[in-house]
C-alpha cells in the first residue's frame, strides 16, 4: 500500500540529497512513498489510516514508534529483528552480539508494541557465527533469513501462536559510537578480534600506534604467554608465538595484550586505504618494542 522511510540525506561528495535504497526500490515498484521526519509528529497516524493497510511491516526504521502508529493496520506492526529475542534488544544487535563472544545469533520476528523490541513474539531462527565473520558479513546473511522468515509470518499471521518474551532472560544492544571501536590493549586478544569483528564495517576498531591512528579492519588472536607491557609490539616465532627469535622483516610482529597476542592481518592508516599489516609496519618501520595504545577523545 505504502513505504514509510527516512527523509532523503546528504550523502558523498558534495554532500547531495540522496534517497534511501528502500525509497528508490519502493519508486521503481511504483509504491507510494512518505517520508515523515517523525513519525510521532501530530498527524500522521491519520495520513497512514488513509492506505488501509493489513499489515505494517518494520526493519532498521530508527525510531520508536507510538502505540496509535502501530496500530493504525488491522493486524498490527511486525518487527523483522536481527537477534534471537528477547537477548539483544535495540539499535545494534548484530554488532553486539560477535563483541560479547556469542558464536550464536539470528532473527525474530515479533508483533511490535510500544517498549523497545519487547512485543510478543511470532517466529524465530538461528543461526552460528562464524569466528572470523564480521558484522557486515554477518548482516547479509542475516538479511536474507530475515526475508524468508518475514514471508513465513505474513503467510502465517492469523494462526501463529503470539509468545510473550521473558524479560528477565533479555540483553541490550545499544546503538554503536565511534568509542565502543576503541580497542584495549590490556584486554584479552580474543577479547580484542570480536571487538574488531563487531565493528567492521562501523565504526572500526581503533588503536594509536607511533606514527599515527590505525582501523583494524581484521586480526587473529594467538596464544602464548608475554611477559611485555600490553601494547608492545613482539617478534612472533615461525610457529606464530610470541617471545621468538621469528622470521626476518617486519611483517612477523603481534601485539602484546593481557592475554595472548594479537596478530593484525588488515589495517587502514588515516587518511590511506586498507592494507596488509606487513605493508603497514614496512612503511611505518615499527619496530619491536614500539607501543600502540587506546585512542583517547
Amino acid at each position: 500500500m505504502a513505504v514509510i522511510t527516512q527523509p532523503d540525506r546528504p550523502a558523498g561528495r558534495g554532500r547531495p540529497l540522496t534517497a534511501s535504497p528502500v525509497k528508490r526500490r519502493a519508486l521503481e515498484a511504483g509504491v507510494p512513498v512518505l517520508q515523515p521526519p517523525r513519525l510521532r509528529d501530530p498527524g500522521w497516524p491519520e495520513r497512514l489510516t488513509e492506505h488501509r493497510a493489513d499489515v505494517a511491516v518494520v526493519a532498521a526504521f530508527g525510531q520508536i514508534l507510538p502505540k496509535a502508529v502501530l496500530d493504525v493496520p488491522t493486524r498490527g506492526s511486525i518487527n523483522v529483528h536481527a537477534s534471537v529475542l528477547p537477548r539483544y534488544r535495540g539499535a545494534a544487535p548484530i554488532a553486539w552480539a560477535i563483541i560479547r563472544g556469542e558464536t550464536e545469533t539470528g532473527i525474530t520476528t515479533f508483533q511490535m508494541d510500544p517498549g523497545m523490541d519487547t512485543g510478543d513474539m511470532l517466529l524465530r531462527e538461528a543461526t552460528a557465527i562464524g569466528p572470523d565473520e564480521t558484522a557486515g558479513e554477518l548482516s547479509e546473511r542475516l538479511a536474507v533469513i530475515g526475508a524468508r522468515l518475514l514471508l513465513r509470518t505474513l503467510a502465517e499471521i492469523d494462526t501463529l501462536p503470539r509468545i510473550p518474551q521473558d524479560g528477565a532472560q533479555a540483553t541490550m544492544a545499544p546503538r554503536l559510537k565511534k568509542e565502543d571501536g576503541w580497542l584495549r590493549p590490556a584486554g584479552p586478544a580474543r577479547d580484542l578480534v570480536n571487538r574488531i569483528r563487531g565493528c567492521n564495517p562501523w565504526p572500526g576498531a581503533a588503536l594509536v600506534t607511533p606514527v599515527g591512528r590505525l582501523l583494524i579492519w581484521r586480526a587473529h588472536a594467538l596464544p602464548g604467554p608475554t611477559t611485555a607491557p600490553p601494547g608492545t609490539l613482539l617478534p612472533l616465532s615461525p610457529q606464530g608465538r610470541g617471545q621468538g627469535e621469528g622470521p626476518e622483516g617486519q611483517g612477523s610482529l603481534g601485539i602484546a595484550t593481557g592475554s595472548g597476542i594479537l596478530l593484525p592481518l588488515e589495517v587502514q592508516p588515516e587518511n590511506r586505504k586498507a592494507m596488509p599489516w606487513a605493508d603497514f609496519l614496512r612503511g611505518a618501520r615499527l619496530e619491536p618494542g614500539a607501543r600502540v595504545t587506546e585512542p583517547t577523545p
